[in-house]
């Protein structure tokens, strides 16, 4: 096989080895540095000696894509670390580049979800529930029985099972979460349980970790600690989803929210108050 023929024929595998990449890791840049790495591989394997090559690939990228998970687990590490200096928050819709990302990303709930899985549960979720890798070949990748790659898929799918997607166009969710926040100013707290969903979850990233919260309830507690004089609220999407940037007078960062809008009502809320993650933070105008 010549050389520009092989290269083409790896590029063309190469938008879904990166969107599978991105949904394991969780981070577009250790994605495009995964399939690099498989490029590398590919390379000094021999093109010419590879019959499947699209099998080829998403065995060798998951296998790379599993390593980094475990050396993450080693670290002590989050997705959402990763997620987080690579968030695009701005006050105007994702340009159609920023789109093009933002179309393989997964939102912060469900990267700490996928965060509390196994290396090995995760990429078989992945693998098969997103990308619709057979059992057979992912068990090639984390190194298991086909009937344990099953069970590894089947445990992650009940944990990921309770966080809902988004739901509705984003001017919906936005009129959602405007709505919450103008509830939030005027302490209309009848109002406030209208927009939150019973069985919310709310994620809050700060300097001891992510901790996991249940119910509205302890949302509108918060709310009630607040003190609203103090602070500057600023509406942005985050990803493209609709979210809260919580400021002091003085413009220093304190928080910011991603907002998962379902059926009309708030059912996740990612906060993160983390100052060591609020810096890593790519801001409007900034």
């Amino acid at each position: 096989m010549a050389q520009s023929s092989a290269t083409s024929e790896f590029e063309a595998h190469r938008p879904r080895l990166t969107a599978l990449a991105t949904r394991v890791l969780g981070s577009h840049s250790d994605a495009e540095d995964a399939v690099q790495e498989t490029w590398l591989r590919w390379e000094r394997n021999g093109p010419e000696s590879i019959d499947n090559l699209g099998g080829w690939l998403t065995r060798v990228v998951g296998r790379i894509c599993l390593d980094v998970l475990r050396r993450r687990t080693a670290r002590g590490e989050s997705s959402l670390d990763a997620w987080v200096s690579e968030a695009i928050v701005d006050e105007d819709d994702p340009t159609p580049e920023q789109n093009a990302t933002l179309s393989d990303s997964l939102g912060p709930a469900m990267l700490i979800v996928l965060d509390s899985l196994r290396p090995e549960e995760r990429v078989a979720f992945v693998l098969h529930d997103m990308f619709s890798v057979p059992f057979a070949e992912i068990a090639a990748v984390i190194g298991s029985s086909e009937a344990a790659a099953k069970m590894a898929a089947s445990r992650a799918r009940r944990k990921v099972k309770d966080t809902p997607p988004p739901s509705g166009e984003l001017s919906q969710r936005r009129a959602v979460v405007d709505a919450f926040l103008t509830a939030a100013r005027l302490g209309d707290f009848d109002a406030l349980l209208h927009f939150l969903d019973p069985g919310l979850t709310w994620h809050r990233s700060n300097a001891r970790g992510h901790m996991v919260r249940m119910g509205a309830n302890e949302v509108l507690a918060a709310i009630r600690r607040g003190d609203p004089d103090r602070i500057e609220v600023r509406k942005v999407n985050v990803n493209g989803e609709p979210g809260l940037l919580v400021l002091t007078a003085s413009g220093h960062r304190l928080g910011l929210m991603a907002c998962t809008v379902a059926d009309g009502r708030l059912v996740g809320i990612v906060s993160i108050t983390s100052r060591k993650l609020l810096e890593r933070l790519r801001l409007p105008g900034q």
